[in-house]
């Protein structure tokens, strides 16, 4: 069952350019796509949004083809996220036999759960896991849209809503952590970026609950600490950290301090650059 998969509540989500188009038309049509964006930009987000919205949709449709008044019961699309990493091995993702008493018993993985059910299935940083796994996916990825488990000698069909997504960071992966171009042809890519200086106010003020003032000097905090560059910074302040501080804020943290340990302490360890990014705090949290 896959009802521990359904999200509930519509996730708050502002679209920064035509991402969302994009998405429907991808699963519309059944392409695989890849998420290419830098850590805390929205990503996870964006994904939940659309997989709640696309459930919304599809639930107005089947109404409509029911001549029905209303779209109750209407309900996301299934949503499973597999934390790519190192470690994680084919059985991992597929499933594997476990002991049951004197007797085996076969467990699905989370990516067979969401080949059966035809649920949104989301590698979360594909580039973290070993490249002999990564090749399992490539016959969910074409016109076969089928899943071999061999320690069954099985395959398993897509059932009709299955997608898969892929995300990874190109702003710091080496190139023996980059995606081959064998997986990586068989996606259409959408990247992503930090959101401008006004939806990023928009959106702190929500998740964290701070006024609009104090939100829009999140904001700038942020926009200033992403151009560092002489610095070599592999990350910015991503809009998660901006988050946290506000949400620090609220709490009842005076701001400098919320952003020193939200933002300044969690961006680097290196002392020039933390130096760097509390005169940037100064600046701006007088």
């Amino acid at each position: 069952m896959v009802e521990e998969y359904i999200i509930t509540e519509e996730p708050f989500y502002l679209p920064v350019r035509d991402e969302v188009k994009l998405f429907e038309a991808a699963y519309a049509q059944k392409i695989p796509v890849l998420l290419k964006g830098p850590t805390g930009c929205g990503k996870t987000r964006f994904l939940e949004y659309m997989a709640y919205r696309l459930g919304k949709l599809l639930t107005v449709v089947k109404s409509r083809s029911r001549k029905a008044a209303s779209s109750d019961g209407q309900q996301s699309i299934p949503l499973i996220t597999v934390a790519c990493h190192e470690d994680l091995t084919a059985s991992d993702r597929v499933g594997r036999y476990l002991l049951e008493g004197e007797s085996t018993k076969w467990i699905d993985g989370p990516l067979s759960r969401a080949v059966k059910a035809g649920a949104i299935c989301y590698l979360d940083e594909i580039v973290e896991a070993r490249k002999d796994t990564t090749v399992l996916v490539h016959p969910l990825t074409d016109h076969r849209r089928i899943l071999p488990v061999e320690k069954k000698g099985e395959v398993i069909e897509a059932n009709d809503g299955f997608l898969l997504v892929v995300s990874y960071n190109p702003g710091y992966q080496s190139t023996l952590k980059d995606l081959k171009q064998s997986t990586r042809q068989r996606f259409i890519a959408i990247e992503f970026d930090y959101p401008p200086l006004d939806l990023e106010t928009e959106i702190i003020k929500h998740e964290s609950g701070v006024v609009e003032t104090l939100a829009h000097d999140l904001a700038r905090l942020g926009e200033k600490a992403r151009n560092l560059k002489e610095y070599h910074l592999q990350e910015g302040a991503s809009t998660r950290l901006l988050i946290y501080a506000g949400k620090l804020i609220v709490q009842g943290v005076a701001p400098r301090r919320a952003c020193q340990v939200a933002v300044v302490w969690a961006i680097s360890d290196e002392a020039e650059v933390q130096q760097s990014i509390e005169e940037v705090v100064s600046s701006i949290f007088e």
